[in-house]
Order: C-alpha cells, then structure tokens, then sequence
C-alpha cells in the first residue's frame, strides 16, 4: 500500500500549519454560508397534511412537539419495500441525543412514505429512538420535492412554526445531506478517506465504486 511519506516531527508541524491555514480560510467560508442560510427567504406550507407517528395522527405543527424549529430528515422507505437504504440507515445512526437540539428549541424527526407498520420494525431493528412518521397517503413528499417521475429521494428539510404557521426554510440532499454525517467527515480526516473511486487519492491506496461498501449497520462482517 502506497503510505503517506514519513518525515521528522518538525516537518510534519510545517506541514500541518499550511494545511491548517487552508482548513481555516474553509471553516471561514462556512461560517460565511451559514450566515447566508439564515438570511434566506421561507415559503408557507399551506396544505394540512395528516401523518401517522409514535402518539397517533398528527400534523406537521405537531412533529414540532411545541419547538419552534424543525429538522426532517427524509428517509427513503416506499410502501412495501423489501430494501432498506443503507445510506439513510448510516445517516440516522450519525444523529446525536437530540436534546441538544431541544436546547436550542429545535426537533428532529424523521418522516417516510412507508405505513409506520413498516416503519416499525426497521426502528425497532437498528435501535433508533427519534421519532418516526409516515406521510402514506399524502402528498407531502411530492410536494416537497422528494417523489417525481424521475423515483424517490432522500433529503434534510428545516422548517420554522410561527404561531399556527408553519415555513420551510432550507432543504439539502445527496452530497448536502452526507456532509451533515460525522462518518462522513471523520474517514474525511484519515490518510485512506473514504475509500471510494471519485476521491483523489494517491495511487496505490484502497478505493472501490461509491456506496458499494455501505451496510446496515448489523450487516458489516467482523
């Protein structure tokens, strides 16, 4: 295997204050997006959808559980699917204690078109406990974007309640929704990276096709 190349410590000091430079002037342009985020304008959700979740049916002000932000992260599970996504699985299984969240009056939960018997036993199977609602029989995820005649997508959506009213304010997806995931990120930080053929890596390095390699996470062999 091809290795990074092997220096005095003094070497790898210089080398990391120029790659420290770069990550900061990086760390500046996010904060520079995030700022831009926040300024961006909202649109109103005027329909009234009707979900199935963890207490019974519910409303869209109601997965906000009396916050006032909410995060929805878009798991990609149709009715009667056979096939769980392993990249949403490996997403929810990056998502922290949410009382953090709840701190800062921000909810996050998850919404799918599958039924929630369905929904059900996947939950129960990778033991997640953020809640869980099926849009089934809505309109909900081809209003937002997520159903067309193209398939079905995965995606983050954030939304403010405002009284009675509810906003959608930012949404993300693919490349968007991954860097949101600390698995992500941390194989981002090591000399091999992720491992995959559209990085560029040194040659001689470890690389197969993207997602290729994505499990559940009680399907990895030991």
């Amino acid at each position: 295997m091809n290795l990074p190349t092997i220096v005095s410590q003094s070497e790898w000091d210089t080398a990391r204050e120029r790659l420290l430079a770069k990550e900061k002037e990086a760390t500046r342009a996010r904060d520079a997006l995030a700022a831009e985020r926040r300024r961006q304008p909202m649109t109103r959700i005027h329909k009234e959808y009707v979900f199935e979740g963890p207490g019974g049916k519910a409303n869209l002000a109601d997965i906000f559980d009396g916050r006032r932000q909410l995060i929805v992260y878009h798991f990609m599970l149709r009715p009667g699917e056979s096939h769980y996504c392993e990249g949403c699985s490996m997403f929810v299984d990056n998502l922290g204690h949410p009382a953090h969240l709840n701190a800062r009056d921000t909810t996050l939960a998850l919404i799918s078109r599958a039924p929630l018997a369905e929904i059900t036993p996947l939950k129960e199977r990778m033991g997640w406990t953020l809640p869980w609602y099926s849009s089934h029989g809505t309109d909900f995820n081809t209003d937002l974007g997520l159903t067309t005649k193209a398939g079905e997508a995965f995606g983050l959506s954030v939304f403010l309640r405002d009284g009675d009213e509810v906003y959608r304010t930012y949404f993300t997806s693919e490349r968007g929704v991954e860097a949101l995931g600390s698995n992500w990120s941390l194989l981002d930080l090591t000399p091999l990276g992720r491992q995959e053929t559209w990085e560029d890596t040194p040659d001689g390095r470890p690389q197969e096709e993207p997602y290729g390699w994505w499990r559940l996470h009680d399907e990895y062999d030991n």
